[in-house]
């Protein structure tokens, strides 16, 4: 692996580059606290970025860690760890499928690793991020491809009046844990595409997560248009036409650099319809092989899975049909289609586009939904892709979201379940017996290191307030709002996720004076902390912001709310672990899974969530709590039912058992929930079942022909 020239260290400790440059780092203990302890201030100050660390640490500073027996010990253990994992013999794929070599292909719009490298907007990303950090761990032979956003995704301020303020900064790459990626003759990996008479020039990049490599496409390269320099340049960013030729070079472009790079993927894995013109590609390769198009389609359909996640139609891609005219029609050709016959291939009846996802239902030869009941709504809102099946029989399966609990697991809960559980935990994370563990851990213990991660939690958004307060000269109701007065003894309720109105941000705040009755209890005191952003150009989630934020104001609330601005994966790290429970109200049934309330659980965060999504399943009556929703009503009483329904179970149930304390403080039966939100959640719903569920339903059922005629 090329050096960084930017990066100076002594021969003694030169290995702490390899280690940087892998995202490994970022889900283990004792190497994020090396990097830390090399120099505190600029650990925070870059964001934890390694990378950056090691480019800007003073000269003097290095050498004397050199020279410390104690950073010295420390660094050959952390060393010793990342050579025994990355050259470990026989990982769970390789003991259960040794037979398999070639890689699956893992394509997605937006990749969340690490806040370091901001290259993912919320879920789907964090998801992508946990699926390649659990092949990695599984020792699954995966593959990456995405994009490298220059600008990320949108950095959000939330101005006095309490309206979303886009902002959006370049990424150092030469400060970041990001490679240039080598071709097999050793030259620097840069393609030049074709797309319907558009020529463009695409670099790529190489980020190692664990095991697992990532090759990420830029167009911000030599050669191109200033234009066409843009199309990688933001996540989610531009108009249709932008969305549509970044989805070219995704799904297109990305076939063709694993081919430049010498990469021959077994399996082909489509992270939601943005990355469904791969199909195309693969079948274009193969017809121009010789081989007819309907054998093409059957050979691509074996070896092609595609996972649909949004239940919502204006979340899938549709674009216009004269439009997809114009990029192929030098291209449906070579496929030996006629342009009725390709164009069929991403209608949906009665309905006007090209659709992304109806194109990758259509040729992919596995599909599934992310949770139980996403796959039964996938299967109603598609059914008529098949007209002769009924919807129970349409060809969409579910695989259930999972969460990588060494990610977002605290550090305080990873050291209680090391020695209350077994140290070799994370090996078996997928073990219901292990987790049954739990039950042992004193309630005093487990209460202990709860109020712990409270405590950082408070201390982590009042350090927030303060600097921005201090910095930008932000007004004192500022501070306020973004939680400086929160209570760290009252049951602290967190809600944070994108800000979609079907996400019903604001449903608690319906009828605020119940609210404040349960806030403003002197004795039993309730308050709410909420986080997320609104896509760049949804004003009605920019709305809900900042209904939030000036209710968070208002000095009759008392500082009970509070709205932590800029939410990722760092924040939603402290929300997860810090907070005491989780609320989550979508409409149902619009929730295609909310792992975010997984890794709550996991925490020993107990939910309080319709039932949807993940928690449809993984709800037992005593991990949580589940308001009876309002399904059947009409759509102007349904907010006010599922509402009232949140407030009975808050005044009746959970405030009541929060506060009921032993003689030392220990609220036994709240303790009690915790335990089994625990003892459910982590086993059933960690990123280690969801991947090898995926290996053993779609990835290896897909290769399995393949390998057997071999």
């Amino acid at each position: 692996m090329r050096k960084n020239p930017k990066i100076r260290l002594p021969e003694r400790i030169a290995r702490l580059e390899d280690v940087a440059y892998n995202l490994w780092w970022s889900w283990n203990v004792s190497a994020r606290g090396l990097f830390k302890a090399l120099d505190r201030t600029l650990w925070q100050t870059t964001h934890h970025n390694p990378v950056a660390v090691l480019v800007q640490c003073h000269p003097d500073k290095i050498e004397a860690r050199a020279k410390d027996p104690a950073f010295l010990q420390w660094y050959d253990s952390v060393v010793a760890q990342f050579d025994e994992y990355m050259g470990e013999a026989k990982p769970w794929f390789k003991v259960k499928h040794p037979e398999a070599r070639r890689p699956v292909a893992y394509f997605s719009a937006e990749f969340g690793v690490h806040t370091s490298l901001p290259i993912y907007s919320g879920g789907l990303g964090v998801l992508a991020g946990d699926h390649c950090k659990t092949a990695s761990d599984l020792g699954v032979p995966l593959v990456g491809v995405g994009f490298m956003y220059p600008q990320g995704y949108v950095q959000q301020r939330v101005g006095v009046e309490g309206w979303q303020q886009n902002l959006y900064a370049h990424i150092d790459w030469s400060t970041s844990p990001v490679r240039p990626a080598f071709t097999p003759d050793g030259q620097p990996c840069v393609l030049r595409l074709s797309l319907g008479g558009w020529p463009l020039h695409v670099a790529v990049w190489r980020v190692d997560v664990g095991r697992v490599p990532l090759f990420l496409m830029d167009t911000n390269v030599e050669g191109n248009d200033p234009g066409d320099r843009e199309i990688s340049g933001r996540l989610y960013g531009g108009d249709s036409m932008m969305r549509l030729r970044q989805e070219l070079v995704l799904g297109i472009g990305g076939t063709r650099v694993l081919r430049a790079l010498g990469i021959d993927a077994e399996v082909f894995h489509a992270n939601e319809g943005h990355a469904a013109f791969l199909l195309l590609e693969r079948l274009r390769e193969r017809v121009e092989a010789g081989m007819s198009l309907t054998d093409a389609k059957a050979e691509v359909a074996r070896s092609t899975v595609f996972t649909t996640h949004t239940p919502v139609a204006a979340g899938h891609d549709v674009f216009p049909e004269d439009v997809i005219e114009q990029y192929f029609k030098n291209y449906w050709p070579s496929l030996g289609m006629d342009k009725e016959a390709f164009l069929d291939l991403a209608r949906t009846p009665g309905k006007k586009g090209w659709n992304m996802s109806a194109l990758a239902l259509r040729l992919a030869g596995r599909a599934n939904g992310v949770s139980r009941r996403n796959g039964v709504v996938a299967r109603e809102m598609w059914k008529d892709l098949w007209p002769d099946r009924k919807a129970e029989d349409v060809p969409i399966s579910h695989v259930t979201n999972g969460v990588h609990l060494p990610t977002w697991l605290s550090q305080r809960m990873n050291e209680l379940y090391s020695t209350h559980l077994a140290a070799d935990w994370r090996q078996r994370q997928d073990d219901p017996a292990l987790w049954a563990k739990v039950e042992d851990v004193p309630d005093e213990t487990l209460w202990t290191v709860h109020l712990r991660c409270k405590r950082d939690l408070l201390n982590f958004v009042r350090e927030q307030a303060r600097s921005r307060w201090q910095a930008e000269r932000a007004e004192a109701s500022q501070a306020l709002a973004g939680g400086a007065l929160l209570d760290p003894d009252a049951l602290t309720i967190g809600f944070a996720r994108r800000f979609a109105r079907y996400k019903r941000a604001t449903l608690i705040l319906q009828d605020l004076e119940r609210l404040k009755k349960l806030m403003l209890d002197p004795w039993k005191p309730v308050q709410l902390v909420f986080a997320g952003k609104a896509h760049p150009a949804d004003d009605g989630g920019k709305q809900l912001i900042q209904q939030i934020y000036k209710l968070a104001k208002d000095p009759a609330i008392g500082g009970r709310i509070a709205f932590i601005e800029d939410y990722d994966m760092h924040k939603a790290r402290y929300l997860v672990q810090g907070v005491d429970l989780w609320l989550n109200n979508p409409l149902f049934p619009l929730e295609a899974c909310g792992t975010s309330g997984q890794k709550a659980a996991a925490n020993g965060v107990p939910n309080l969530s319709i039932l949807d999504g993940w928690w449809e399943e993984g709800y037992n009556r005593e991990n949580g709590w589940a308001p009876k929703g309002s399904e059947g009503l009409p759509d102007d009483k349904r907010d006010a039912a599922d509402a009232a329904a949140i407030y009975q179970v808050l005044e009746e149930q959970i405030v009541p058992l929060f506060f009921e304390r032993n003689q030392k403080g220990v609220p036994t039966g709240w303790v009690s929930v915790m335990k089994n939100s625990i003892k459910t959640t982590a086993p059933q719903y960690c990123a280690s079942r969801m991947v090898k569920d995926y290996t053993e339903k779609l990835y290896y059922p897909a290769a399995e022909p393949a390998l057997t005629a071999r």
